[in-house]
């Protein structure tokens, strides 16, 4: 039997903001982008649990090399929480481990429990995570019944406010920094109020530099894809640019733009945007996003002592 012809794939660029469903893997709904565009090169920008839905900025070509960088950025959230079952998941995925009674809770008590977890905490991961320990993930691991240390390790809490009280269940907004997880919040905060706790519902709502972004479902992709064809689905696509809203900026002319993309350094005086954060191979370098003399983006580099150093740069301009 003759098997069909593979689709041949696009070398396509941007990133598109998927509103994730509840139900699949982050990765499943990936690979569901990934198929739909024919795109020869995806990547997401940090996973959101089966149970989520939200934010999963999905990049493509060669935007996967700003996805680390989008990875790392502050993001939002806002879930729902019962109080009086832990589950070992941390989620209503999971079995329930524990009940216990609710007590008679005001805001005044829980805003008192939630207070010992903003700012910067050491926070246990959950044991189904996709933290890497022995070389594969903790979940593999908790999976197979192993017995599991998860790691503790500091993550940063922004805000963490109380929107609604409706007997066991607490509905919270949330903004935090990379690693944080969610479920470790509930939980630490159902035993603070001595009765346990879990997410039921969690939404991501945007991610730096997105913060109003507009998201597009799976099911709204396919509506688009069947209508309108690849054509598009591309007019969905943000372009490599604005990706790189958070970082400070060169702008280079054309011969400076030429020397960049053959690996050059180049004397630079100064970059916009001086509230950037230092890179960890020195106090006084940035890492900027640099561009060429029409605009169009260059990539990332390195800014230090008036030197520009490319760092991780596109290949080739998007169209």
């Amino acid at each position: 039997m003759r098997r069909p012809p593979r689709r041949k794939l696009r070398p396509l660029d941007g990133i598109l903001l998927l509103d994730k469903p509840s139900g699949p893997s982050s990765n499943q709904a990936l690979q569901r982008v990934k198929q739909l565009y024919r795109a020869a090169k995806a990547g997401h920008t940090g996973s959101l649990d089966p149970l989520a839905t939200g934010l999963l900025p999905v990049c493509l070509g060669e935007a996967t090399k700003i996805a680390g960088h989008l990875l790392g950025s502050r993001k939002a959230y806002r879930t729902v929480a019962v109080l009086g079952a832990t589950t070992d998941t941390d989620d209503a995925d999971g079995q329930v481990l524990l009940e216990r009674p609710v007590p008679a809770l005001g805001e005044s008590l829980i805003e008192a429990a939630l207070a010992p977890l903003r700012g910067r905490i050491a926070q246990r991961a959950p044991i189904y995570s996709a933290l890497k320990s022995g070389g594969e993930p903790l979940y593999a691991r908790a999976r197979r019944g192993e017995a599991i240390e998860a790691p503790v390790r500091e993550v940063e809490v922004h805000r963490l406010e109380l929107l609604r009280l409706d007997g066991a269940r607490l509905e919270l907004e949330i903004e935090c920094g990379s690693g944080t997880y969610v479920r470790s919040l509930i939980r630490d905060l159902g035993e603070a109020l001595g009765c346990g706790a879990h997410v039921a519902q969690l939404r991501r709502l945007w991610v730096e530099p997105f913060h109003e972004p507009r998201m597009h479902t799976l099911d709204e992709l396919e509506q688009v894809a069947a209508s309108g064809g690849e054509e598009a689905l591309d007019r969905l696509l943000l372009p490599l640019e604005a990706g790189l809203a958070g970082f400070p900026r060169v702008r280079l002319d054309a011969s400076e733009a030429a020397r960049l993309r053959h690996g050059q350094r180049l004397p630079v005086p100064a970059v916009q945007g001086a509230d950037a954060v230092p890179l960890d191979g020195g106090a006084a370098a940035l890492e900027v996003a640099a561009f060429g003399p029409d605009g169009e983006p260059l990539g990332l580099a390195e800014f230090e002592g008036g030197v520009l150093r490319p760092r991780r740069l596109f290949s080739f301009t998007p169209r």
